[in-house]
Parts: structure tokens; sequence; C-alpha cells
């Protein structure tokens, strides 16, 4: 990365009153007359820099301390440990080093594969599960480390909780898109979610177009990323500056994907970020990302079309568009082994 692209970061004020700190905690209590305002503040960032911070979330702060811990634990065992689970075509399990180059960001063409290293869990389904047993796309079984008996039971625990309070959170994001607060819910009555461990290790000087994590949208609806200890994450504003997400501890950052994107017809676009880690430690991030179920149908809603509006993308599934993505950025999806590590890893 140039200088000048660093100069710029280190120039912007943390969120710069860009990315606001919103207490959902008087929604999540069902205290009268708290959605509206609520809504509203969502709108405003959702149309400016597409980021967020939530905080009267309700999630106890030992559940994701417990993922962190169990995140820096897998990813310090032996190579040969973690590519016995590695990611198939399922996209579950552990994607190493050189798996990934990010080629749908609508801001810089990504050459490089991220520096750093992923593990995904979805949803933990039985071996009898209907979607297991009829091999539905995208819906498999989750791999666990046989000899980190922790490993389970804190991501377990973190999916339920978070799922639970991230949809309870859709109706706002319906509010806000001027929508019947219900809006959606057919659509994520069976949600698609997926938590992502990664871990980036230190990277003081990157080499030209290298990132921890390239320049990227999300794909899903929106992402709930829980504070990391160290800072990272830079956040593209649409004058083409990069700024940080404010640091409070105990809060979640959150940010709009590309299915709101189509939901919303661009009004609330999906906001390009990076992840560049700096420091002289690893740092580990557990994004939750929350989709609607994999068989509905994305379309821009009523309120978000019109004369001189029209429809800027042709409805898609969840599942597809995730499919057409997954094939497009990741090695094991085309074919292809993945690069070899990078011998600063």
């Amino acid at each position: 990365m140039s200088v000048a692209s660093l100069a710029r970061i280190s120039a912007a004020e943390p969120g710069d009153g860009r990315i606001p700190v919103l207490d959902i905690g008087p929604f999540l209590a069902g205290e009268p007359g708290a959605a509206a305002p609520l809504a509203r503040a969502i709108a405003r960032t959702c149309e400016d820099t597409g980021f967020l911070i939530v905080a009267g979330h309700g999630i106890p702060q030992a559940l994701p301390d417990r993922v962190f811990a169990v995140a820096a634990q897998f990813f310090a065992r032996p190579e040969a440990d973690k590519l016995a689970l590695k990611v198939g075509r399922y996209n579950i399990g552990y994607l190493p080093f050189g798996g990934q180059v990010v080629r749908h960001s609508p801001v810089n063409r990504n050459t490089r594969p991220n520096f750093s290293e992923s593990f995904y869990i979805t949803r933990d389904h039985a071996p009898d599960h209907p979607d297991i047993v009829n091999d539905k796309p995208l819906v498999g079984l989750n791999r666990w480390p046989a000899d980190m008996p922790e490993f389970r039971p804190a991501t377990t625990a973190y999916f339920a909780a978070m799922q639970a309070m991230t949809t309870r959170l859709v109706p706002l994001f319906a509010l806000a898109l001027d929508l019947p607060a219900d809006y959606f819910a057919a659509a994520f009555a069976e949600p698609n979610c997926t938590i992502r461990l990664i871990h980036y290790p230190p990277h003081p000087a990157p080499e030209d177009n290298e990132f921890g994590f390239a320049p990227h949208t999300d794909n899903n609806f929106i992402t709930f990323l829980a504070q990391s200890a160290l800072p990272g994450l830079e956040v593209r504003t649409a004058e083409g500056e990069w700024i940080r997400p404010p640091a409070v501890p105990g809060t979640f950052v959150v940010n709009t994907g590309a299915m709101l994107a189509r939901y919303s017809n661009d009004r609330f676009r999906a906001t390009p970020h990076r992840v560049v880690n700096r420091n002289d430690a690893s740092r580990y991030a557990i994004p939750f990302f929350l989709g609607p179920n994999h068989d509905s149908v994305v379309a821009a809603v009523p309120t978000c079309t019109g004369p001189g509006n029209p429809p800027r993308y042709e409805p898609t599934t969840y599942g597809a568009f995730t499919q057409h993505l997954l094939t497009l950025n990741f090695a094991h999806r085309r074919g292809e082994e993945a690069l070899p590590p990078n011998p600063r890893a």
C-alpha cells in the first residue's frame, strides 16, 4: 500500500462521527417508541458509510471471549492438524493461507491471496437432518478438532446467542427501508448464518496490493464483528478515504452486505472494507454473518424502486449468489491448490 494511503488512514479520526454507536438495549427490551428513532439512525448510517456500532446487545462478554480464546488455540496448532480439517465443497472448516483471492472487489483489483487463515462454522446440523441427507447445496456438517473439547461448545454457544440477537434486529432494517417491521420475517425464519474465525499474523510492512483481508464487500445481509483486541479493520467512505470504526469494548461493529444492497436497490450499499494487521502481534477476528434462507428470493423492495429508479439487479436466491462468489474467490472451489503459505506467516 502506498504511503499516501497510510497517511489518509492515520489522519482520519476513528469513525470521524460517521460510524455511530447505537444503543439497541431499549429496543431489545421492548420499550415503546424505541424502534422508530433507531431505524432512522440505521438508515442514515447505511446511506453513508454502511457501518455502525451496537451497544446494549445483551451478549455476555464471556461468549466472544471464549471464541477468541479457542480461535487462538486452534490457529497455533501444527499445520498438519489444521489441514486435516481443510474446507471442501461446503466451505466448512479450515481455510489455509493462500486459499482466497478476493476477485469481486468493487474498489480494488486484488491480485494477492489474503495474508490470513480462517475457520468456518455454520449451523450445527445432526447427520440425519433432512438438508444433510438430501445433500442441500452449501449445507454440511461442521468439522471439529477432536482433541480440543472446548472448541465446539464455545463456538456453538456463541452461534446460538448471535443468531437469536441478530435476527431480532432485522425488523429495524425493514423499518429503515420504510417497510413493515415484519417484511423480512419469512426470509429470516431459518436464516443462513456463519462464523468465520480469522487469524491475521503480524504484517507491519505489507507489500504492494497485499492485505490481511483485501478490500471487499460482504455477500450476506448484515455482519456483526465482536471488537478485536488489536486494530486492523478499515472502512472505505464514499469519498475514497479509509477510516477505522470506533474501538468501543464490548460492542459489535455492524456492516451492510450485498443482500441488503440488493433488497434496497443500492440505497444501502454494501460498504468496502479491508484489514491490515500492522501490529507486532497476531490479530484475531470472529465475524458473524447473517443472511436470509438459502432459498429466499432476493429482489428490490417496493419502497426502493419506482419511475426513474428501476431495479438494478435481477432477482436471485441467497444460495445461488453465494455459490457464485465462492467459486470466484476460493482456490478449492475453482479446482486449484491453495497457494503456499507466505514465508512471513
